[in-house]
């Protein structure tokens, strides 16, 4: 790793026998650790379903009351129809502090874990919503206790557990961001991918192009019409243009719904568009290209949506946080990798604050969003070490 690290992180060094000591002390406790695991899966949380989301937030905030230390501050965030945040601080040494960032919410319909319960073949688990991210929520509790039990230092640590996360995080952002400023640095408990952390994330624009013509008979009236859908064709093709896979940006129409009948001219069409880009620059080239859309005359063309999050560039201040995060892994003999993804997390708005930002620090695993979705149960401790190193870095200024 050949990036200039900052100071403020040059100068954290990771405790190698307390790495070591805390995933000693995992593993013995690793089946009480996958118990808590198979019980949260099995509690149903789709991002849209709030009664279900209350559920979730309730077992969380019970075990935090039952294995953890009392937090200095308890504050529930109202989601506003979305999942509550629950953000938790515990007072530790120095000045610094470092957030700890969990999403509770996942993709799956309530009435999946009736027909995919959660199972476990030998060190592999499946169940809705276990690799994405279950298991890196758990995984961060257990962190935490596990630096507590064992006395390890640490800097204040403040824990988000958010309700809204795959749906664009439309409530939790502002506490994100909120708790991002006053921290030295973020740690988001996302699943891994490939085993590695992630030091750059692509970032997501999701919009909604209308196209409004004019509907006339196919047959008896067809040159007094205006094809809505003529016209999105011809704007898809601007929009697919727009695609720099070498800047890393790509424009993907994934929906078009449009007309009423087949002897019908159109009258209206509507595509729906996904943005992504790993450079946050791309954005005013694609947003201007958004803005100059037009139609033919008599037909109108708007455009609805939002840059839902900014890119998480690969930085200093991330592979910095990734130094560290390789230094825990070797106290433990684990090669760990580095990536860049496509997918975007909370970690973006934080990145985008200027803050250091450590992500996928959650399950390895694979299937995100799918039903080959899994974990292996046998790395959790690992990473939950892996992750209590990072964090005790951080712990009085001065600590080496």
């Amino acid at each position: 790793m050949t990036d200039t690290i900052p100071p403020g992180l040059a100068d954290r060094l990771v405790d190698a026998d307390d790495v070591r000591r805390m995933e000693q002390w995992l593993r013995t406790h690793q089946e009480n650790v996958v118990a808590d695991l198979f019980e949260f899966v099995s509690i149903e949380t789709p991002s849209d379903d709030k009664l279900l989301l209350d559920r979730g937030l309730s077992w969380i905030d019970r075990w935090v009351r039952t294995h953890l230390p009392t937090p200095q501050d308890r504050t529930v965030y109202d989601g506003d129809g979305y999942g509550d945040v629950l953000a938790l601080t515990f007072e530790g040494s120095g000045e610094a502090s470092v957030t700890l960032l969990s999403h509770y919410d996942t993709v799956w319909d309530v009435g999946t874990i009736s027909g995919w319960p959660v199972a476990r073949d030998g060190d592999r688990a499946s169940g809705p919503g276990i690799y994405d991210m279950k298991t890196g929520l758990i995984q961060s509790l257990w962190t935490v206790r596990g630096l507590a039990e064992l006395d390890i230092a640490r800097p204040t640590v403040h824990m988000l557990f958010t309700g809204d996360e795959e749906i664009g995080s439309p409530h939790s952002r502002t506490v994100i961001e909120t708790y991002s400023k006053k921290s030295t640095a973020v740690i988001v408990f996302e699943a891994s991918e490939q085993s590695s952390v992630k030091t750059a994330r692509k970032g997501i624009g999701r919009f909604a192009v209308t196209v409004t013509g004019r509907e006339a008979h196919a047959g008896a009236d067809f040159l007094s019409g205006i094809s809505a859908i003529e016209e999105l064709a011809r704007i898809v093709l601007r929009l697919t243009q727009l695609t720099d896979v070498g800047a890393g940006t790509t424009v993907n129409v994934g929906v078009i719904h449009g007309g009423s009948r087949s002897n019908v001219v159109a009258g209206y069409a509507r595509a729906e568009v996904d943005v992504r880009f790993t450079k946050n620059s791309e954005v005013a080239r694609v947003a201007e290209a958004l803005d100059a859309l037009e139609a033919t005359e008599g037909a109108t063309v708007t455009v609805d949506g939002e840059w839902n999050r900014p890119a998480m560039e690969r930085s200093p201040l991330t592979t910095g946080m990734y130094g560290l995060a390789r230094a825990a892994a070797r106290a433990l003999g684990v090669d760990l990798g580095e990536i860049s993804v496509g997918g975007g997390s909370d970690g973006n708005f934080a990145a985008a604050l200027g803050v250091p930002v450590l992500d996928g620090m959650g399950a390895v695993g694979a299937g995100p969003h799918a039903r080959s979705e899994h974990v292996l149960l046998d790395r959790i401790p690992e990473r939950a070490a892996i992750a209590a190193g990072v964090i005790s870095a951080f712990a009085d200024g001065e600590r080496r």
